[in-house]
C-alpha cells in the first residue's frame, strides 16, 4: 500500500521504517527535513517537504509528534489533503478532547480516523513490539490493524474516539508509580550493602516483579538513564493524564507527587534523562 508517516521522533523513525520491511511505500515528512532525509537514506523511503507532499495519493496516514497542539497542526493540514475513505492514524500521547476534534475533522471528509497512542519506549519502536491502544469506530479499527502490525506486538479497541488515549493515560499513571516504588526499593537496597542484581533475581520472580524492575533496576543502580524515553515527554503525559483526573474527579495523589519528583529531576539536568532517572533524587 502507498502510506505517509508524519513525525520521525524517537518512536515514529523505526516504525516508519517497518512499514518499509513490510513492503508498504513509504512517504514521511518531518518538521526537520534533514531527518526525513536522513531516513529515506536509511530505509529505501521517500522523504516529503510539505505534509500535502507526503500525504498525496496515501491509502493511510500514520502521525507520531509531539502533543495536542501538534497533533491538531499536523492532522489539519493531513486531512485538507487526504481523499475520501482512507485512513489516518495518529500514534502521539495527547489528549482524548484533542482525539474527539480529529475525528470529528476525519469524519467530515470520510476519512476514518483511530487515536492510537502507543507504549513500550524506544526499544519498542526499533524491535516492532509496540502495545498500541486505540479509540475509534470498529470498522476503521480492522481496517487499521494490518497496517500497524510491522511495529505491534499488540493491539486493542478500547471504546470511541478517545478511548486510546484515556487508556495511555492509566499506562502512564501506573508506570509512574511503578518507578517511584522502584527506584525506593533500589536506593534502600544500595543504603543497605545488598547486591543490587541478585536482590533482583531473588524477588523478580515474586509478587514484586514488574518489567521497569527486570528491565531497568540494574541499570539504575549503575546510573544509566539513557533509555529513549525522556523526563520531559513523561512530565507531558503525566500532565494530560492529572488535568483528566480532574476533569472526572479521579483520585490522582500519587502521580501528581511522582509529576513532582519528575520536575526535581528537570531541575537537575534531566530532562533528557529517562523515566527511571528517579532515583536520582535519592542518591
Amino acid at each position: 500500500m502507498k502510506l505517509a508517516f508524519l513525525g520521525l521522533g524517537v518512536m515514529g523513525y523505526p516504525m516508519a521504517g517497518h512499514l518499509v520491511a513490510a513492503g508498504h511505500h513509504v512517504s514521511v515528512w518531518n518538521r526537520t527535513g534533514e531527518k526525513a532525509t536522513a531516513w529515506a537514506g536509511d530505509y529505501a523511503g521517500q522523504a516529503a517537504d510539505t505534509i500535502a507532499e507526503a500525504v498525496a495519493g496515501a491509502d493511510a496516514v500514520m502521525m507520531c509528534v509531539g502533543d495536542s497542539p501538534d497533533v491538531l497542526d499536523v492532522a489539519g493540514e493531513a486531512i485538507a489533503n487526504m481523499s475520501a475513505e482512507t485512513l489516518l492514524i495518529d500514534h502521539t500521547t495527547a489528549s482524548a478532547e484533542c482525539a474527539r476534534e480529529v475525528y470529528a475533522m476525519s469524519k467530515d471528509k470520510d476519512i476514518g480516523f483511530l487515536d492510537a497512542p502507543i507504549s513500550g519506549g524506544e526499544a519498542g519502536a526499533v524491535n516492532g513490539q509496540l502495545t498500541i491502544m486505540c479509540g475509534g469506530d470498529e470498522s476503521v479499527y480492522k481496517r487499521a490493524v494490518p497496517l500497524m502490525q510491522p511495529y505491534a506486538k499488540a493491539t486493542t479497541l478500547m471504546g470511541e474516539s478517545g478511548a486510546g488515549q484515556l487508556t495511555k493515560m492509566v499506562n502512564q499513571i501506573c508506570i509512574a508509580g511503578i518507578l517511584q516504588g522502584l527506584s525506593e526499593g533500589v536506593n534502600f537496597a544500595q543504603r543497605a550493602g545488598l547486591d543490587v542484581p541478585l536482590v533482583v533475581e531473588a524477588i523478580g520472580k515474586g509478587a514484586a516483579q514488574s518489567w521497569q524492575m527486570l528491565n531497568r533496576a540494574e541499570t539504575m543502580a549503575k546510573g544509566e538513564y539513557e533509555f529513549g524515553f525522556a523526563v520531559n515527554w513523561m512530565r507531558k503525559d503525566l500532565g494530560i493524564a492529572i488535568r483528566a483526573g480532574e476533569a472526572i474527579g479521579a483520585d490522582l495523589t500519587l502521580t501528581k507527587q511522582v509529576d513532582g519528583y519528575y520536575a526535581e529531576v528537570q531541575e537537575m539536568g534531566g530532562e533528557r534523562w529517562d523515566t527511571s532517572s528517579l532515583l536520582k533524587r535519592l542518591t
